[in-house]
């Protein structure tokens, strides 16, 4: 048996939006569930947002999303959580990083730390903060 974690994103009416974006900068493929098609639409404004979602790439990267319907609480909060996305090629994290930081506000940007070849921190335009890290040596 093996056991393996996803960030599942918990938004407001912009999952779909954000799944598209991530898979426009990992690759993969988008599945998506709305209310209506599960038959669990409480709010007609709301039949299209997104009931689970999700994008996975073959490369290994998966994140998981859903709209959180009106009738139930929710607060984006202050760093509820970070996704992290760790690789061993400095140039693919880099590119990585180049698309997913259009529209971002940079908190750290990608250069060498103390703790890594390769570290940078962003939050996306849905609020989701973004940690890109090589663990191997670099060589750059």
């Amino acid at each position: 048996m093996s056991v393996t974690t996803t960030t599942h994103l918990n938004l407001r009416g912009t999952a779909r939006e954000a799944l598209d974006f991530y898979r426009s900068v990992f690759g993969g493929r988008t599945v998506v569930v709305t209310y209506k098609d599960a038959g669990a639409v409480q709010n007609e404004s709301e039949a299209d947002w997104v009931m689970w979602g999700e994008v996975a790439s073959d490369n290994g990267f998966h994140v998981m999303a859903y709209d959180v319907p009106s009738q139930l609480p929710w607060n984006q909060g202050d760093n509820p959580f970070f996704v992290s996305v760790r690789g061993d090629d400095a140039e693919e994290i880099t590119a990585l990083w180049g698309k997913l930081a259009e529209g971002s506000t940079i908190v750290r940007p990608l250069e060498p730390a103390q703790w890594a070849p390769l570290y940078g921190m962003l939050t996306d335009r849905f609020g989701v903060t973004w940690v890109l890290d090589i663990t191997a040596p670099y060589n750059g």
